[in-house]
């Protein structure tokens, strides 16, 4: 059997429908081994970080690997965003390189380069890749696989990288013969699954159950270890009332009485108050970094009690914690679910309640226009949005104010997903990952959401959409403007734009839509929205719209350098705030 073909046979076994792709020379033998299959395909991208982005989708979606593959030199190197946005976010992809010849690789030989496109992409990918190899020895392919999907998925998950040069890939080899990974020494040694249960559950049931202000903060953790269920059970048991890092947005329904937002620098004022008011915060799969807690960590939760749990023990902060807990989150909580099942729901958390309502209340997430005739606030765009998609849509941001906006104020439903790029915050991921989530669930309703300027990073992927015919409805919000960093301009630099608005412009987009063959149009005004309806949305066919906002919208409110994550801009009067306290 050739090796190519092994390795479509080999993902086609995992159950993996889609190669996400853009085609060369080093990958031809793997490419033309999906020739004529019915089980897998590739999906031709026209460039290959949006191939990566996709894949990285495609993973989150079906909660199983993504795969993208790329040809060597600039096509392997183009996969590097897309490849650390996978690992910063915990995704399991599998990234697969095509090398030049072994016989023309320069392997220790002191010199840059040997044969045309020769790029080391092991070396250069491995701080953000959990394994990356390069296959040398044929009969190695089934074992070296296993591993790097292994490595992908287990513990904290992350993308790997299988790097084949053409001989390899075109050498014959014989199936039952190759090393299983699942049977080595290796495998047993260093990588069997240690049912370690000791969570310390006792511990942190004694201190819900004195705690006054307890709150639940949740991260991508939840979502990584496909803990929804068991998160709902628990707040359900509980009462609980949840917060949630940018990363954590759809792992919890947003319309449930004790979702309260979303907090950190771009955070709901009220959900930062929640925190700033708590006395013991549980927090589930987020890392707590400076964008969650602020530049002054030390004002953070400063009267709480905090429980992190992780399953990266590197990432439980000592620092902040008061107890860590090395645990996956769905083990971690199935097993506290089942001992809350025993004692019952603690002591009433009313007068907990009726505090962090009036918060809400009195801090909105959005302000309604006064007429139908008014330009488009993006708070209450966003909330438009999430009132009009489907009940199970695949919602997709792009990085920009119009992820914050999003983040904000679109109120996720249960069955939807939101998918975000997290730890790289890329820009021009939100199309690409719209294809991957289409390639994932054909049915269900997928939306981009997306700025100006991340449009413009892989726009070229509109082809891949009409090519396949994939029925993907995309709203630009268009403030002519990056408007994320000329908000930090304005405040920074004395409005000195360069960049954001000065040396920046767009073209018509709606027109370079139409080019590529999708019904587009522009809408400037709140009854223009009116335009987004149910026809619209379900049509089968892809949709583009235009939506243009004030250029110098802000996101609001916005937490500064030095202040604690309760007291951001535009500023509270100092009595007022100090009120809002119970610390």
């Amino acid at each position: 059997m050739k090796l190519s073909d092994y390795v479509i046979e080999f993902l086609a076994e995992s159950n993996v429908r889609c190669i996400f792709e853009v085609i060369g020379g080093a990958i031809t033998h793997l490419v033309d081994s999906t020739y004529d299959r019915k089980d897998i395909t590739c999906v031709v991208t026209h460039h290959e970080q949006a191939a990566a982005f996709a894949a990285e989708a495609y993973s989150r979606v079906t909660s199983n690997i993504g795969i993208s593959m790329a040809t060597s030199g600039p096509g392997a190197t183009n996969l590097i965003t897309g490849i650390g946005s996978a690992f910063f976010d915990s995704i399991p992809c599998l990234y697969i390189t095509g090398q030049v010849n072994t016989y023309e690789y320069k392997f220790s030989k002191d010199m840059r380069q040997l044969g045309f496109q020769e790029t080391d992409i092991v070396s250069i990918v491995k701080p953000i890749t959990k394994y990356a190899f390069m296959i040398t020895e044929p009969n190695s392919i089934k074992y070296q696989l296993q591993k790097a999907i292994f490595l992908a998925k287990s513990g904290r998950p992350g993308p790997v990288l299988i790097d084949i040069p053409m001989n390899i890939q075109r050498t014959q080899i014989n199936p039952d013969e190759l090393p299983d990974f699942y049977r080595s020494e290796e495998y047993k040694t260093e990588y069997k699954p240690n049912n370690n249960t000791n969570y310390k559950i006792d511990v942190i049931l004694d201190l819900i159950k004195k705690s006054e202000r307890p709150v639940v903060l949740i991260g991508g953790g939840i979502r990584c270890s496909g803990a929804s269920h068991e998160l709902f059970e628990f707040v359900q048991k509980t009462g609980i009332p949840i917060v949630s890092s940018l990363m954590g947005l759809d792992a919890f329904p947003h319309n449930h009485p004790a979702f309260f937002g979303m907090i950190g620098a771009y955070g709901n004022r009220y959900s930062n108050l929640i925190v700033a008011n708590s006395d013991l915060l549980i927090v589930l799969g987020s890392r707590l970094d400076m964008r969650q807690t602020g530049t002054k960590p030390e004002t953070f939760a400063r009267k709480a009690k905090i429980i992190h749990i992780d399953i990266d023990e590197n990432e439980l902060n000592h620092k902040f914690a008061y107890l860590g807990v090395k645990s996956d989150l769905k083990l971690f909580l199935s097993e506290i679910n089942k001992k809350l099942s025993l004692t019952g729901k603690n002591k009433s958390l009313d007068n907990w309640y009726e505090l962090i309502n009036s918060y809400k209340n009195r801090f909105p997430n959005c302000l309604w226009p006064v007429t139908e005739n008014d330009l488009i606030l993006p708070n209450y765009l966003m909330k438009y949005l999430s009132n009009v998609v489907a009940d199970d849509a695949i919602i997709c941001l792009d990085v920009g104010q119009h992820q914050m906006w999003a983040a904000q104020s679109f109120e996720i439903k249960k069955n939807q997903r939101m998918l975000i790029s997290g730890g790289m915050g890329s820009m021009g991921f939100a199309l690409p990952a719209a294809i991957g989530a289409s390639f994932a669930e054909p049915e269900k309703q997928v939306i981009v959401i997306v700025g100006d300027g991340g449009f413009q990073m892989n726009i070229q992927e509109l082809q891949t959409i009409v090519r396949n015919k994939l029925p993907i409805k995309i709203f630009l919000i268009n403030n002519e403007s990056l408007g994320m960093v000329r908000q930090f301009q304005e405040l920074y630099f004395d409005g000195r734009c360069v960049s954001t608005l000065i040396g920046y412009d767009c073209p018509n987009f709606t027109k370079i839509a139409e080019a590529y063959g999708i019904k587009s149009e522009s809408v400037r005004n709140i009854k223009d929205l009116k335009k987004i309806n149910s026809l619209v949305l379900n049509d089968s066919l892809p949709y583009f719209m235009d939506i243009r906002i004030p250029t110098k919208s802000n996101v609001d409110p916005k937490l500064e350098f030095n202040r604690p994550i309760e007291n951001q801009s535009p500023y509270l009067d100092e009595d007022e705030l100090r009120s809002l306290l119970s610390i």
